[in-house]
C-alpha cells in the first residue's frame, strides 16, 4: 500500500498542551482541556498520522506585511551566503505562475542541491533545518531532511522510501515519494493540484537575500484559508523565502532560505549513506473498522476528504470517529462523538496558526482541528449532518 506524506495538524492534546501555556484559562476549561487530550491520546500525534503511528501497528507593500516585524527580533537570521550555479531547466524563460511553480517542480525534482532555511513564528525560537537532494548516476533519487536544533530528527528519502530517524523512537521507513517538512510538499511537487483551492496571482520581481527573485502570492479562493507569499529565484526557480498569513495580512509564519547550493554532482553526504543499512519499509495493513456515519456540507474549496476511521479508545473506552480532510496546503481533522460521553462543553482556542473548536449541537459533540481561521473552523463544525441509509 502507497503511503503519502501530508503536512498534518498536531494532535489536540499537542495543541492544548500549546495553548494551556499561552492563554489565562479558567478552572473548568483547564480541566476540559486536560481531559480533552486524555480523549485523544491514543491517535498519537496527526503529525505522523500517516508515518509512526501505522507504522508502530505493523509583493513589496502588502507583500511586506511578509516583514518580519511581527516575529521576534532575537529569532530572525540574517540571510548570507546564498550562492548557486547556472542550472538548466525546462523552461529558461518562465512567464507565468505556472511557469515559475513548474520549474519549481523540475529543480525540486531533478537538481543537486543543499538548502538551508529556518522556521520562524513570533514569540517562539527559530528552527533551523538543512534540505539536500542528490540524483545518483545510476539515477537513484536521494533526499535528506535535518532539524538542525537539539536532538535532531531526520528523514532520508531513497526513491519511494523515506526513513526517519528521530530520539526515543525506533526508526522506521514508509513507502512515500516524498519527505514531510515546514515546505509543504504539494506545492513543492504538485502545486497544480492546489489551483482549485488557491488563486496563484504573479507580484512581479522582487530582492531576497541580494537575489533577483519572482513573487507569486498564494490566495484562497473563497477567503476562508490563510493565505501565502512565496519568492521563487529566478536564477534556478527554487524557493527563496514563503510566508503564511492571516486574513488581515498578518504574518503568521516565515520559512526564510538562508543558503543555497546546486551543483553538478550529488552533495557528498548521499555517498556515505549505507542504503542497505536503512530500516525495511514496513507492510502496514489496512484496519477493518466501520466508516463513520456523518459528513460535513461544508469544505473550503479545493478541501476533500482522505482518511476516515472510528475506534474505540484504550484509554476511555470511547468510541471516536474522525475524518481528515486536506487541500494540498493544510489539512483539518474532525472528531466525533456521542454528547453523552463528552468531556466537556463548547471551547475556541486559538494560537498562532492553528485553531482547536470543539461544539456541542443536540446529540453529538464536534470537535475540528486545523491550521485555519475560527471562523472557517465554526463553518466545518455546524455543517455536520447524519447520512441517511438508503
Amino acid at each position: 500500500m502507497k503511503i503519502d506524506y501530508r503536512n498534518n495538524v498536531p494532535a489536540p492534546c499537542v495543541l492544548v498542551r500549546v495553548f494551556l501555556a499561552n492563554v489565562k484559562l479558567s478552572v473548568f476549561v483547564r480541566f476540559f482541556s486536560m481531559t480533552m487530550c486524555g480523549l485523544f491520546v491514543s491517535f498519537g500525534s496527526l503529525a505522523q498520522e500517516y508515518t509512526s503511528t501505522q507504522a508502530t501497528e505493523t509583493l513589496q507593500s502588502q507583500e511586506t506585511s511578509g516583514d518580519l516585524s511581527t516575529l521576534s527580533a532575537a529569532s530572525v537570521v540574517p540571510v548570507t551566503n546564498l550562492e548557486s550555479t547556472e542550472l538548466v531547466v525546462a523552461n529558461p524563460h518562465p512567464q507565468s505562475t505556472s511557469d515559475w511553480l513548474m520549474q519549481l517542480s523540475e529543480v525540486v525534482r531533478t537538481s543537486n542541491f543543499e538548502v538551508a532555511f529556518v522556521q520562524s513564528r513570533a514569540g517562539r525560537e527559530t528552527i533551523p533545518f538543512l534540505w539536500r537532494h542528490g540524483v545518483l548516476e545510476d539515477g537513484t533519487s536521494m533526499e535528506q531532511l535535518n532539524l538542525q536544533n537539539g536532538p535532531g530528527r531526520e528523514q532520508i528519502r531513497v526513491d519511494g522510501i523515506v526513513s526517519v530517524f528521530e530520539p526515543d523512537v525506533s526508526p522506521y521507513s514508509l513507502r512515500s515519494e516524498f519527505i514531510n517538512g515546514p515546505i509543504p510538499s504539494e506545492l513543492l511537487h504538485h502545486p497544480e493540484r492546489l489551483k482549485s483551492g488557491y488563486e496563484f496571482v504573479s507580484v512581479g520581481r522582487a530582492r531576497v537575500a541580494g537575489r533577483p527573485a519572482q513573487q507569486i502570492r498564494i490566495v484562497s479562493r473563497d477567503n476562508s484559508r490563510f493565505s501565502y507569499q512565496l519568492w521563487l529565484d529566478e536564477d534556478t526557480g527554487m524557493v527563496l523565502k514563503l510566508n503564511m498569513l492571516d486574513l488581515q495580512g498578518g504574518l503568521l509564519e516565515q520559512i526564510q532560505v538562508t543558503s543555497l547550493k546546486i551543483t553538478d554532482a550529488p552533495d557528498e553526504y548521499f555517498d556515505r549513506i549505507n542504503q542497505a543499512s536503512l530500516p525495511k519499509p514496513m507492510a502496514l495493513t489496512q484496519k477493518q473498522s466501520r466508516q463513520p456515519n456523518w459528513e460535513v456540507k461544508y469544505l473550503p474549496n479545493g478541501m476533500e476528504e482522505v482518511r476516515g476511521d472510528t475506534r474505540r479508545l484504550a484509554l476511555t473506552g470511547q468510541v471516536v470517529e474522525y475524518k481528515m480532510y486536506s487541500d494540498g496546503l493544510v489539512d483539518v481533522s474532525v472528531y466525533v462523538q456521542p454528547a453523552n460521553d463528552a468531556l466537556g462543553g463548547d471551547l475556541v482556542l486559538r494560537n498562532d496558526l492553528s485553531t482547536f473548536l470543539t461544539l456541542t449541537d443536540g446529540n453529538t459533540q464536534v470537535t475540528v482541528v486545523g491550521e485555519i481561521p475560527p471562523q472557517t473552523a465554526n463553518a466545518i463544525a455546524t455543517s455536520l449532518s447524519q447520512i441517511v441509509e438508503k
